[in-house]
């Protein structure tokens, strides 16, 4: 009997060994056609050109002025570029890379027909050994088996993002029978490992060293000449950037709302601390949250604007922010 989507919202330690995520908010961006290496390589922070079959690149797209409009995950299907990222940071991105992509010979399209789904955990490699032919690792973290894409992604637990047709995925997530989740749980492991997540609210909003970039080798600072350059250039070289990428964590008596303001003590007063890009909380109150504020020596003490009793206490990210 197939496990149908689990409307539950664990805790981290409450997820079981080996889990399937509904990857129902995620979407990609498609580059196809004689100059789509040339062209996406002068518009987004990533060294395109070192896009191969078999790798992932991390980048961000942005404006002139160096503000991201998305952050995704770079592979190549079927020989195109696609640009994984959520659904909600897409609109905006598509909008620009079309708005220039008419002096270029290139296609570029919302990918309409795919789906998403994420097996996540130790027994994850064995299961799909018994599925495909081959399986991705880190030296190898895209494969194509047929028309199915697995991209492997490096954590604290294996994750893998497979990629198809619609009848594909539903056919393979029947044969795993494993407990399936909603698309909340993947914001979860992707606030706790530093990865960002941007919708149409926070895109345009802050240029890529204040969402880690950097730190996650999602900037490429030999590749030349690219949309909002030279604003990325004079943040990392002059040390312009005081703003940072956070993880923070919580229990919360009350559900944390999207308009909820993270504060920090000032003395004997309270200021707003920074920006919410993206939280998850639990069923058992346990909240983690993704913010944006300025880096300071010593992390305050923060709190919930509107649950003041709340203490918010900052997570070690696995990546250093230490420039080197």
């Amino acid at each position: 009997m197939t496990n149908t989507s689990n409307t539950q919202l664990p805790a981290l330690n409450q997820l079981p060994e080996t889990y399937l995520i509904e990857l129902s908010d995620f979407g990609a961006i498609s580059l196809s056609g004689e100059e789509q290496t040339k062209y996406l390589q002068g518009q987004v922070t990533c060294d395109v050109n070192s896009s191969v079959e078999s790798n992932l690149l991390v980048g961000a797209h942005c404006d002139a002025k160096g503000k991201v409009f998305s952050v995704f995950r770079l592979i190549n299907r079927s020989s195109a570029h696609l640009l994984l990222q959520p659904k909600a940071s897409i609109e905006s991105s598509l909008k620009e890379l079309k708005k220039f992509g008419v002096f270029a010979k290139v296609t570029i399209e919302e990918t309409e027909g795919l789906s998403f789904i994420a097996l996540v955990g130790e027994q994850a490699s064995n299961l799909l050994q018994q599925e495909f032919s081959q399986v991705p690792d880190s030296s190898t973290p895209v494969l194509q088996i047929g028309s199915t894409n697995i991209v492997y992604l490096d954590g604290d637990k294996p994750r893998y993002i497979i990629i198809d047709e619609s009848a594909e995925i539903t056919a393979l997530t029947d044969k795993l029978a494993l407990p399936t989740y909603s698309h909340a749980v993947w914001n979860l492991l992707e606030i706790i490992q530093g990865f960002p997540i941007l919708n149409a609210e926070t895109s345009g909003q802050y240029v890529p060293q204040m969402l880690n970039l950097q730190a996650i080798n999602g900037i490429s600072f030999t590749k030349g000449c690219y949309l909002g350059q030279e604003t990325v250039a004079r943040m990392q070289y002059l040390g312009k950037n005081k703003r940072a990428l956070f993880s923070l964590s919580t229990q919360l008596e009350k559900p944390f709302q999207s308009n909820d303001i993270i504060e920090k003590q000032l003395g004997d007063n309270w200021r707003k601390a920074g920006d919410v890009l993206a939280y998850y909380q639990a069923d058992n109150g346990n909240c983690v949250i993704q913010a944006v504020f300025v880096k300071d020596d010593e992390i305050p003490l923060m709190r919930i604007a509107s649950q003041p009793d709340s203490v918010v206490k900052n997570q070690t990210l696995p990546y250093s922010l230490e420039v080197e």
